[in-house]
Order: C-alpha cells, then structure tokens, then sequence
C-alpha cells in the first residue's frame, strides 16, 4: 500500500469511547470519512444516538451503543454484543474522559474514583476486552486519547486526579503495545493540549486560567477537535504500521517550552 491507501480504513469496523460530544464526535466522523463503520459509544444515549443519526446523515455507516466503561461486566457484555451482531472490531479508541477541578487538599474521594475509574480503569476494562478478541485474530489497532497532563504539571488549575489518570494511560498504552506486539496489535496514545471542547470550556470561561493556558502555548491558540481526528486516523491506519506505543502529543508546542 502507499500513498493515500495508507490512510483509508475501507472495511474496517471501529468503536469510538465518548463519542458522543467534543473530540469522540470528531474522531468517529473523521474514521467514517476515511471509510470505516463506527460504533458510537457514550453513556448519554440521546446525545450519542444524536452522533450516529448525524453520520447516517451524511452517508456514513454507524451505530450507538449505551455503555458505562467503569463497569467491566458491561464492557464484556457489550464486546460479546458488537461481535454478535456486527463483527470484528479493527480499530478501538479509547476517547471517554472527565475532569474535576479542585486542589488536592479538597478533593473528595468520590471526585478522585470518578475521575480515575473513567480517565483510566475505562481504558483498561474496554482495551482488555476488545484485545482479547484483537490478540486471538491476530490483528488490531487501540488509540488511547490520553493528555498532555500526563506527561507535565499544567497551571494554574488543579487537577490532580486527571494528571494521574492520563499519565497512566500513557504508561498502559506502553505497557499493552509491548506485551501485544508480536501478536500483530498496536496500542498507541494521542496527547492533546488545551482543544475547544466542553471539557475546558471552565478553563476557558476563567480569564485567569485561559490566560495562562494561550500564554504558554507557542501557536497561541486552542486545539480544534478534528485537529485530534486527524492524528488519531493516523495511529488507526496503515500509514502508522511500525509504530506501537508512542504517546504522539497534538499541543500546539505547548510540552516543547
């Protein structure tokens, strides 16, 4: 293959993790044009509903599935679900996220495991459950949307459930793309910096941190959610076939200062 082949996933079926809004939106548009039939996976059934029937609209093949990720048994019962009645799974992007906002000091517990249950246990229950299946063909790709957090300490807003989250994510997505290599599937992150999305939209509406946030980044801009769409078709692709965990930061040059 070469050329713009590389790039094409014709064929192909993909499920897309919070796909419902925001970067999970983008992505699964951005796989369906590249050819791919998308699964759309949200725990908002009429916003992620809304996603499939706005692809559909468009010409393209997709589907919506309901499904909590912190909750394994469901992961596997709609893994069991996909396979049954649509077949095998090419692609896996693991996009669902949250974030809560608060100094160490006063965050709650329940603000922590929400936060880490999502941002990383959801990785992990939808990668083990689709790998299995991925690992036993022979064949697959996982793309983890993981965060520029987890690689530095951004400021001046407190985060520090999601920074621990996304620099696990960045260390499973190693750590699966090294035990998973030779059985033929590939596990890789993209790192976003700060993307016009609903997730930084209190960021973004607090001049103080909004500030901060354009100050330190050297385009001096805000991500665009296709601008993530386009790196995550890249490690879906053939175009990215020798590479296995890398975290590929989209941050505007932010982690470069």
């Amino acid at each position: 293959m070469s050329g713009d082949a590389d790039f094409r996933l014709d064929g192909k079926r993909a499920v897309v993790t919070g796909a419902a809004r925001g970067i999970g939106r983008a992505i699964a548009e951005r796989l369906v044009l590249a050819g791919a039939e998308v699964i759309v996976i949200d725990r908002d059934e009429a916003e992620g509903n809304a996603t499939a029937q706005a692809i559909m609209a468009t010409g393209g093949k997709a589907y919506f599935i309901a499904l909590d990720v912190t909750d394994p048994g469901m992961v596997a019962d709609v893994v069991e679900t996909i396979y049954r009645q649509h077949g095998p799974v090419d692609v896996l992007v693991n996009n669902a996220g949250i974030v809560r906002n608060a100094p160490a000091t006063d965050m709650s517990f329940e603000d922590w495991k929400a936060v880490i249950d999502i941002d990383l246990g959801g990785v992990f229950h939808c990668s083990q459950a689709f790998g299995r299946r991925m690992v036993a063909a022979g064949r697959g790709t996982i793309v983890n949307v993981s965060s520029m957090c987890g690689e530095i300490v951004v400021h001046p807003q407190p985060q520090v459930a999601y920074n621990a989250a996304k620099a696990g994510v960045n260390l499973l997505t190693k750590s699966l793309a090294v035990e998973w290599a030779k059985s033929g599937v590939r596990v890789n992150a993209v790192a976003p910096g700060y993307v016009a999305t609903e997730l930084t939209l209190r960021g973004r509406s607090n001049p103080d941190w909004f500030g901060t946030w354009m100050s330190m980044t050297p385009m001096g801009r805000l991500g665009e959610p296709h601008e993530i769409a386009n790196a995550v078709l890249f490690l879906a692709a053939d175009a990215s076939s020798f590479i296995t965990g890398t975290v590929l930061t989209v941050d505007g040059g932010y982690t470069a200062l």
